[in-house]
């Protein structure tokens, strides 16, 4: 009797072990393919002029970016993203020379998200867009209609997405800024 119990605690113990060594093994053996990208609206703009399609920051925007700058100052980010407006690449240009990566600029009618999502797979990208574009591209990186566009004051939302191995998970953060006026 003692000698089955014996071999009883032998035979879990081996059988623990083995289990434990075969899921390290298939997690060992298991290529993650992580491509992380960050949206971010342009900064606070120039409101004077209603009829100027292309404003420029305010004080208070130019304070944003800078935040914006020390906030990505720790990610590892493989490009950044910007629409060719003045308050898109003004917003930009902090967080591309602190890491010294040119800014690419885009359309976003002209965006393939297939294609985008593919040339960027296993990358770190920030894009910087607009109250309406940035939900939509992070809804075509989801595959699904998640988000709606910002309100027209919100310029502090960050949208993470996150693909894994081809799945997709997303959050929105909202970044408050003490930014000078």
């Amino acid at each position: 009797m003692k000698a089955i119990k014996s071999l009883l605690v032998i035979f879990l113990f081996v059988s623990f072990f083995s289990c434990k060594n075969k899921t390290n093994l298939e997690e060992v053996n298991t290529v993650k393919e992580v491509s992380t990208y960050y949206f971010i609206r342009h900064a606070e703009k120039d409101r004077s002029n209603p009829d100027n399609i292309d404003p420029e920051l305010i004080q208070k925007g130019l304070g944003r970016a800078m935040h914006w700058a020390e906030i990505f100052d720790d990610i590892e980010l493989d490009a950044i993203y910007s629409t060719d407006f003045l308050r898109s690449s003004m917003t930009a240009a902090p967080t591309s020379v602190k890491k010294n990566i040119d800014v690419k600029y885009y359309n976003f009618d002209d965006i393939n998200v297939n294609q985008f999502k593919k040339d960027h797979a296993n990358q770190n990208i920030l894009i910087v867009g607009h109250a309406d574009t940035s939900p939509e591209f992070v809804n075509q990186l989801l595959e699904e209609d998640k988000y709606s566009s910002m309100e027209d004051y919100d310029n502090g939302s960050l949208f993470i997405v996150q693909i894994t191995n081809g799945i997709a998970t997303s959050q929105r953060l909202h970044i408050n800024c003490n930014c000078p006026d």
